[in-house]
């Protein structure tokens, strides 16, 4: 599925009018920061090791962590990622696996009193939102998924949580699913994949889009047309619209929001590529790193 080309209804036409959101409304980032393909085409030759994350927090706005899918981190770690990075810059968190990857949802909540007790707090208001994926093999329980979208906390600490729902399995595909985010206030991940659903209903006040498709072939992992294309659409969305042509569960209604945080990251495709990508969205949305 490729984005939309360009505004067909009056909404989009408006958003696009408007003036570009200020750089904390979009950001635009990759996925981690420790990949050695990245030495040869993102990082300056020689660069420490322990450098890369201050150095990626200066091209970027933000980083998908998803280091803590897979383990425990401590609150030094955290308190580290922050001091190394600038001001304004952010780290979107995924859950831990053990918070997820279960038979019965409903019965995850020490494991999330545990990942959300963690520690996460000491990113401070560097803290982005929290992704919660899913297994492909996930289906869609209404009841389940119920029981766990009521365990997610809303605070920790006296930081306000936003969750993100990244679902997998196609039964997630309906009127039902998107009743029950929007009725916990959770946005749901928008995966431009053919491997994963991929469906750009909103279900919460702010947008998280994890673009897949960066090919090895092109340097700037998409074609100067694409960009420009996820350029506009990320306009569109911060303006408080929606590109319509993007594929989607139920007709977009006309939203009431003159404004909206927008998240993009380019993962897996051609990994080598999501810095060039994220980079040259960047450039087209005329927005400068937060530390640059």
């Amino acid at each position: 599925m490729q984005p939309w080309k360009g505004c067909t209804t009056l909404d989009q036409e408006e958003s696009l009018k408007k003036p570009l959101p200020v750089a904390s409304d979009i950001r635009v980032g990759i996925g981690g920061w420790t990949y050695a393909p990245w030495r040869d085409n993102f990082y300056p030759a020689g660069l420490a090791h322990n450098k890369e994350l201050a150095y990626a927090s200066r091209q970027l706005s933000a980083i998908e962590v998803n280091g803590t899918y897979y383990s425990t981190f401590k609150p030094d770690t955290f308190v580290k990622w922050r001091t190394e990075t600038p001001d304004d810059f952010v780290f979107p968190l995924k859950a831990s696996r053990f918070t997820t990857n279960r038979r019965v949802l409903g019965e995850a909540g020490e494991s999330i009193e545990r990942f959300v007790g963690s520690g996460i707090s000491a990113l401070g208001d560097k803290l982005g939102p929290i992704v919660w994926q899913f297994m492909p093999t996930k289906v869609f329980d209404p009841e389940d998924f119920e029981a766990f979208l009521a365990l997610l906390p809303a605070r920790v600490d006296g930081l306000a949580l936003r969750h993100v729902l990244d679902v997998r399995h196609p039964s997630f595909m309906s009127p039902a699913y998107l009743q029950l985010a929007r009725k916990y206030k959770c946005a749901t991940a928008f995966c431009d994949s053919d491997d994963y659903p991929s469906f750009a209903d909103l279900t919460g006040d702010f947008v998280y889009a994890r673009l897949m498709r960066s090919e090895a072939k092109r340097k700037t992992g998409y074609a100067p047309q694409t960009l420009d294309a996820w350029a506009d659409s990320a306009r569109v969305w911060a303006g408080g619209g929606e590109p319509l042509d993007l594929p989607r569960i139920k007709p977009a209604a006309k939203s009431a929001a003159s404004t909206r945080d927008v998240f993009v990251f380019f993962i897996n495709g051609a990994k080598e590529r999501a810095p060039a990508a994220a980079t040259g969205l960047l450039k087209r949305l005329g927005i400068q790193a937060p530390g640059a």
